[in-house]
């Protein structure tokens, strides 16, 4: 896809123009795209990245393009060279389970919150960010590129151990998110109904 641009002039206005339709497609797209660099939220002390192994269940978000359909899940296990399976599922409206197998790895290990997700060869890593968990009920995460230094795009999950998670952990993790400087009016309620197919 880096083809098409090979032959830009990268002036001004040329960079401008660029920019303008990759936010276009991004809104086209319904991403959470912003002026700026990336925001840098706090995260997860201390994180166990052991304990966070097994299923977790997405209940919110915020708009993803890559997905597409419902019963969205994320199953992480352990690798032999300390890094971290990533398995995403999720059931599409034609009921066959669509699924994608990356690799996660932690940045910097004075900061085992912050992960680089890789999916595909030759694509810049996915950050990941566990800005608060308990392991056992819930987990917050929040992701965000920045693009030419000009603007971001985010996105944020919570996710839980089971398909439903209480309200009140909810609003507290609603906070948390607004804290982090996202919009809460663009988060998404996760279709986690009828997915018995999915187990």
């Amino acid at each position: 896809k880096t083809s098409q641009f090979t032959h830009i002039n990268h002036s001004n206005l040329d960079v401008k123009v660029l920019c303008l339709l990759l936010l276009t497609a991004a809104a086209a797209d319904g991403q959470s795209f912003h002026p700026g660099r990336c925001p840098r939220p706090s995260v997860q002390e201390d994180f166990n990245v052991t304990k966070y192994m097994g299923t977790w269940y997405e209940i919110e978000k915020l708009p993803a393009v890559f997905e597409r359909g419902k019963c969205n899940q994320a199953t992480y296990s352990p690798l032999a060279d300390g890094t971290v399976k990533v398995h995403n599922a999720e059931l599409l409206s034609n009921g066959k389970i669509n699924s994608i197998e990356g690799v996660a790895k932690v940045k910097n290990s004075s900061q085992p919150a912050i992960l680089d997700v890789s999916f595909f060869k030759g694509v810049p890593d996915a950050p990941y960010w566990v800005l608060s968990t308990d392991y056992h009920s819930y987990s917050l995460v929040y992701s965000c590129s920045n693009y030419f230094g000009l603007f971001h795009i985010d996105f944020a999950w919570i996710l839980a151990r089971t398909r439903v998670l209480s309200e009140q952990v909810i609003s507290e993790l609603h906070d948390e998110l607004a804290a982090a400087g996202v919009n809460l009016n663009r988060l998404t309620v996760s279709d986690q109904t009828g997915c018995d197919v999915m187990t």
